[in-house]
């Protein structure tokens, strides 16, 4: 199983920890972060969002910080999925599964990942709604949070 995975189809939270934690007797925590479409930004309503990345670049650049989070907490496995294409409110957006032996680590490691995702990871997003459609830009420019893990802005947020 792949760590990083872009995909359009949904997934599911209870295959994929299975799958992390198979044939790994020495996990004691899985820590999952499961994000949402929103039915709003900013006020206004949203029915749809799609985004958009370069296919091999966005699984390079989420692979490289999970290879990050191996080195900096002491985890067992790590998964990302990332779902892109058109979503409605509501909808499953990504996945984040970290396992370890104690459950600080693994808490640790997947907002460090989260972070990484919310503010550096390469997506484009168009949301849809009353009013038409709109580009955004799908990193939330979140300098607070990159400085506690030590990791400087791009400028891309």
């Amino acid at each position: 199983m792949p760590r990083v995975s872009i995909q359009t189809e949904d997934f599911d939270l209870s295959a994929e920890t299975l799958a992390l934690r198979a044939d790994d007797g020495g996990v004691g925590a899985v820590v999952s972060f499961v994000g949402t479409v929103r039915d709003a930004a900013d006020g206004t309503p949203v029915r749809l969002m799609e985004l958009e990345h370069y296919p091999g670049m966005t699984e390079a650049a989420i692979e490289a910080m999970v290879e990050e989070a191996f080195s900096r907490f002491d985890i067992r496995a790590a998964r990302v999925i990332h779902r892109v294409g058109p979503l409605a409110a509501r909808a499953q957006i990504v996945l984040v599964l970290v396992s370890s032996r104690h459950r600080g680590e693994a808490f640790q490691a997947c907002e460090f990942l989260m972070d990484y995702l919310k503010t550096q990871a390469p997506f484009w997003k168009k949301e849809h709604g009353p009013q038409g459609a709109r580009w955004v830009d799908a990193r939330v420019t979140d300098d607070e949070a990159l400085a506690r893990w030590g990791i400087q802005a791009t400028g891309n947020g």
